[in-house]
């Protein structure tokens, strides 16, 4: 009974080579699975040979034919087709194109509008406002008074160099007189003197005192010429605290207020005015541009020019160049330009921007 059991026993454990070997069971998702992979790296190899990069959507199968013509694609497909394509091949490179450069005639220089007669009027002497007579926007001609200064004591010293001229024009009509009875005396003397009625100390005595008169006559003579300088040097700083326009033109800024106190230079405590207003002379506008120094040779004066203001952009004002000013902005590198308007419009004003072209034709 033991030997039947280990015969068992060995038998079990004995191994039949001649069964062929059993198979095991391999999934068929993961064969699927390994085969797409490849079929999907097998296209991005193909795409990135022939285009330099993979294609953008690799989820998508291409068409292998493009569809029909008279199948209308779908919008949103074709236009992702199209930004797939246009990101998968790159751009070709474009040569950098080369600064353009202004043909005749077509320069254009940008500007500004600026006044040659433009003045900021002050008093030549210091005093307080009384009274101003303009405002912003006011048309003033030259001459026109623009504002008073207190000139209270300036009329009194005025008042007093007269009196001064006109005593010493009475000091010379007294020793006039005075000079008329002396030499009525001298006469008489003189006359005695020849028939011995009158001694030699009388006639040197009345001949003394002709003389005498008569350089009295002349230094107060001088005093009233020195009265009148006075006078007219009173009247002359008395004019001063009537503030004038130097010229006509318009009144664009008012600086001063009456009450206040101004002086021709600044006191640098900011409580000094230094100027009453200021005036330009709209008949002195023009346009200053500056032009690269590269195409200055473009410019000549008299070139005819068209200018246009930022403000009116559809108004092309004719215009001609005045002068090339000799001499250039080292920083900037470019040349001034001034350019005068042909005819004067109210619409032009100081400090607008103006872009000009200059004209082929100089004539």
């Amino acid at each position: 009974m033991m030997q039947e059991d280990k015969a068992a026993l060995l038998r079990a454990l004995t191994i039949d080579r001649t069964r062929p070997p059993a198979r095991r069971g391999v999934p068929w998702k993961t064969v699927a699975a390994g085969l797409a992979a490849g079929c999907i790296v097998a296209a991005g190899a193909y795409w990135y040979m022939i285009d330099g990069q993979p294609p953008a959507r690799t989820a998508e199968r291409a068409p292998a034919k493009a569809p029909p013509p008279a199948a209308a694609p779908r919008s949103e497909p074709a236009a992702t087709t199209t930004a797939s394509t246009a990101q998968a091949r790159p751009a070709t490179p474009v040569p950098a194109a080369a600064p353009a450069v202004p043909r005749a005639g077509s320069l254009v220089a940008s500007g500004y509008i600026v006044a040659r007669r433009k003045a900021t009027v002050a008093a030549e002497i210091t005093g307080r406002i009384v009274d101003v007579l303009v405002e912003e926007g006011m048309r003033v001609e030259e001459g026109q008074v623009l504002a008073r200064l207190d000139a209270a004591l300036a009329e009194i010293d005025l008042s007093l160099a007269r009196a001064a001229v006109d005593q010493a024009q009475a000091t010379v009509a007294g020793h006039q007189a005075d000079l008329r009875d002396a030499e009525s005396t001298l006469k008489r003397v003189r006359s005695l003197s020849r028939n011995a009625n009158a001694s030699e100390a009388d006639l040197i005595k009345a001949q003394a005192r002709v003389d005498s008169l008569r350089a009295q006559i002349r230094a107060a003579q001088a005093q009233i010429e020195t009265a009148k300088l006075d006078v007219s040097r009173r009247a002359e700083q008395l004019s001063k605290y009537t503030i004038a326009a130097p010229f006509s033109g318009v009144v664009i800024d008012k600086n001063a207020q009456p009450g206040e106190i101004i002086s021709p230079v600044s006191a640098g405590g900011g409580f000094t005015r230094t100027g009453i207003c200021t005036i330009v002379d709209m008949d002195s506008l023009e346009v200053e541009v500056d032009v690269n120094e590269a195409y200055i040779g473009r410019v000549v004066a008299g070139q005819r020019v068209e200018a246009v203001l930022d403000a009116y952009p559809d108004w092309r004002i004719p215009a001609r160049v005045i002068a090339v000013v000799p001499t250039a902005n080292r920083d900037k590198a470019t040349i001034q330009v001034r350019i005068g308007f042909d005819g004067r419009d109210p619409r032009i004003l100081p400090d607008m921007a103006a872009k000009v072209t200059f004209l082929e034709d100089r004539a």
